[in-house]
Order: C-alpha cells, then sequence, then structure tokens
C-alpha cells in the first residue's frame, strides 16, 4: 500500500480511513492560534511613547506643558493699551454691512515670567553675564522680557540698543551673527512711546535661534541709535524704516529715502498718514484724490 496521501479532491480507496484536515483560521490550525494567543498574552504590552519631542521643544521654544507658561496662574494677563472702533478704522464711509459698529480692546501681552522656557532662558542668563561691567546693566537696558505665541522680545531701552546689539553679536554663548530685518510699527495710542522700531536677530552657531528686539520713542522726539556700526547689513533695513515711519537712526552713514521721492512729504505707514489723499497727474490732466471724487452723503 502507498503512503501517499489522497488529495482533497480525490476520495478514499475502498477500506481507507479517509484523511481529515483541521479547519485553519487565518491560515493556521487552531493549535498555532492558540499558541499565538497565549504567546501574546504573555508577552508585557509595548509602550507608546506619547511624550512631546523634548529637544524640539526645548529648541524652538514650544508652549508644551513643560515649558512656557512657568505654571498655571503665573503668567500674566494682557495689557489693554486701547480700543479699536469698526473693521478698518473708517468712519463716516456709509457703511451698511454694521462692521462699523464693532468695538476690540487692544491688547499687548504682558512681561514674562521666569522660567520663560526653551532656550529663552539660557539667553536671558547668558546676555545678563555680557553686559555686566559695560555701559549699561541687563535690567538697566532691558525694560521688559515678553514670551509670546512661542516667541522672545526684549524691549530695550533706546539709549542701549548698541551695546545690547554688540552683546547679541559678539558673546560667544550667544552669537546672533545676523540681523534679518528692521521694521517699524506705529500705535497712537501709546502715549510717549507711539513709534517702535522692531529687530530680529539669528543665530547660526546656536542651530538658529531667534530673538526680537523692540525700541520704543515718542512722536515729539523720534530719535533711535543706528546699529549699522554693528550690523552693516542693517543699512537698507533701518532707510526703509525712516522713510515708512519717520523714525531717525541716528549715526546711520546715509539715512535717506528708499521707497517714496527725496522730496515726498511725510511717512505713508503712520497710521495717521491720510488714506487714498494722493493726487495723481497724467500728461497735464489732474485726477482727484479718490476722497474728493465723489460724496456719499
Amino acid at each position: 500500500m502507498s503512503d501517499e496521501k489522497p488529495r482533497s479532491d480525490e476520495k478514499p480507496r475502498s477500506g481507507e480511513e479517509p484523511v481529515r484536515e483541521e479547519p485553519t483560521v487565518g491560515g493556521l490550525p487552531p493549535a498555532a492560534e492558540d499558541a499565538m494567543k497565549e504567546a501574546a498574552t504573555a508577552a508585557p504590552d509595548p509602550v507608546v511613547d506619547d511624550a512631546p519631542d523634548t529637544k524640539a521643544a526645548v529648541q524652538y521654544g514650544a508652549t508644551t506643558g513643560e515649558t512656557l507658561p512657568a505654571a498655571p496662574g503665573t503668567q500674566p494677563d494682557p495689557v489693554e493699551v486701547g480700543e479699536r472702533r469698526g473693521m478698518f478704522g473708517v468712519a463716516d464711509g456709509g457703511d451698511t454691512s454694521g462692521y462699523g459698529g464693532l468695538v476690540a480692546p487692544i491688547l499687548f501681552p504682558a512681561a514674562a515670567t521666569r522660567p520663560y522656557g526653551g532656550y529663552f532662558d539660557d539667553l536671558a542668563d547668558h546676555l545678563e553675564r555680557a553686559l555686566v561691567g559695560g555701559a549699561a546693566s541687563f535690567s538697566e537696558s532691558v525694560e521688559r522680557v515678553v514670551v509670546d505665541r512661542g516667541e522672545l522680545t526684549l524691549f530695550v531701552r533706546r539709549e542701549h540698543l548698541p551695546v545690547v546689539a554688540r552683546a547679541l553679536r559678539d558673546d560667544p554663548q550667544l552669537r546672533f551673527e545676523i540681523c534679518s530685518s528692521v521694521s517699524g510699527v506705529h500705535f497712537p495710542e501709546e502715549s510717549e512711546r507711539e513709534l517702535h522700531a522692531v529687530y530680529h536677530f539669528l543665530s547660526i552657531t546656536h542651530g538658529g535661534r531667534r530673538v526680537r528686539v523692540e525700541v520704543t520713542c515718542p512722536d515729539a522726539d523720534p530719535h533711535i541709535p543706528s546699529i549699522v556700526p554693528t550690523y552693516p547689513a542693517a543699512d537698507w533695513h533701518e532707510r526703509e524704516t525712516w522713510d515708512m515711519f519717520g523714525i531717525q537712526f541716528d549715526g546711520h552713514p546715509a539715512l535717506t529715502r528708499i521707497l517714496m521721492p527725496d522730496d515726498w512729504p511725510g511717512h505713508p505707514q503712520r497710521k495717521d498718514y491720510p488714506l487714498g489723499g494722493i493726487p495723481v497727474e497724467y500728461k497735464g490732466a489732474t485726477i482727484p484724490p479718490p476722497d474728493q471724487r465723489r460724496s456719499y452723503n
């Protein structure tokens, strides 16, 4: 008699017991399936790491539970500096949409409390040490430190800006080699601090760390020391800020207009600058400004 087992589609020969095939689950016999279940039960549950990437949180100052704010209730509430009415600040425009009736507070973030989180504490500590023995200490140079939306801003008194900028560039633990931009902001509601100059610094040495430095000056005395001697690339940025906002950067090598004509009156990005009030001339024909062409009253 042959030992060869009949195929499943063959009928057993006379006198032979039929070969019974065990049912399978998922392609495995029940015995193998039971062994796998026992092994899975005995093995410990896999550990799932739901914790955030601590290195990335520290590097970029992400507002995770371990960084910002320091503890519940320690972050001061925003400071209300004014009130904005309407959608675009336009009055008597014949608005029938209802947007003219909107009233919203103008909020500034308050000074942050320690720990700031991420690399911000390290940066503040090194800057404080770098200013020791200089023309002004950290407390004399920096009005307040603001941490908002994962970004660090140092409000620096204008007379101490050159010293702070030099420390940010030269200190080995800081090394902010690049001043990527200088821009202006106009806040008419802030008495004696209407004009703001905002500087953005970048450190290549320390893996792309960033810090913002903000300096204020009044409308009546719009002077801020230039940082071109420390950051030559700020030359054109300061010229544009002067052109658009009227901030005079003392010590700049050539503070002239960069976008508007040299004889242009005023500074177009200030909020008290007239909207749509510039006459346009075409080949001797004068077209009045938009607000003088037609009356909707």
